[in-house]
């Protein structure tokens, strides 16, 4: 039987689109802990030496994402009134990072970072300025509302993604069975409680914070 020659020379010629968008494969399908340089070649069908034509490393590539999504993002017209443009800015926040989780995991290392996005902390402490808190105060806020909207993206990608994986869960299970005279509020509310925590309630969460937050 003749044996077929194996394939010799350069591995096929790949460009940075090609990079980019293997990686957004990964992170999306796998997360940003997949995301490795011997993965991404395999991924692309080149070697991992062949991608360092283009990235760094690792953490060049994480910014090479970053850069592209930033560069997407809409910049809303927001309200002159300093706490209605928090809460504006926040919302376009949350809804800039809904349905990519891994920008989340990215930015909570709170090392890398794209300069294109940093419009909407921009906003944020601006705005709270303007409402009467000193500089180092309006950081705060920023902060403040940046892990509430982080925790709530990350949190809902997590539940979205044990919906589809389907059937029952552990916490229905629990609430199905919670002794009524201990807890007799959260046994009222038990056959209910995946679709009251469905509920949409950032913008209600943001507007609390604010309140709270600016004088």
């Amino acid at each position: 039987m003749a044996v077929m020659p194996t394939r010799t020379g350069r591995p096929p010629k790949i460009s940075k689109a090609d990079i980019v968008a293997a990686a957004h494969r990964v992170v999306e399908t796998d997360g940003v802990a997949a995301l490795t340089m011997r993965r991404l070649a395999k991924e692309v069908g080149s070697t991992a030496m062949a991608l360092y034509h283009h990235v760094r490393d690792r953490e060049g590539l994480l910014l090479l994402l970053l850069d592209e999504h930033a560069a997407a993002l809409p910049r809303p017209e927001l309200p002159e009134e300093p706490r209605e443009r928090v809460v504006a800015a926040a919302v376009a926040l949350r809804e800039a990072l809904s349905g990519y989780p891994w920008v989340v995991d990215v930015l909570r290392a709170d090392d890398l970072l794209s300069v294109g996005a940093l419009w909407y902390p921009e906003q944020i402490i601006d705005a709270a300025v303007r409402a009467g808190t000193s500089i180092e105060e309006a950081v705060d806020v920023y902060r403040i509302i940046w892990h509430y909207t982080a925790g709530e993206v990350g949190g809902r990608a997590a539940a979205r993604g044990r919906r589809e994986e389907g059937g029952g869960t552990y916490r229905e299970q629990v609430f199905g069975e919670l002794d009524a005279a201990e807890f007799p509020r959260l046994s009222e509310v038990g056959a209910r409680w995946e679709e009251l925590t469905a509920r949409d309630t950032y913008a209600k969460g943001v507007r609390a914070l604010v309140r709270g937050l600016l004088p």
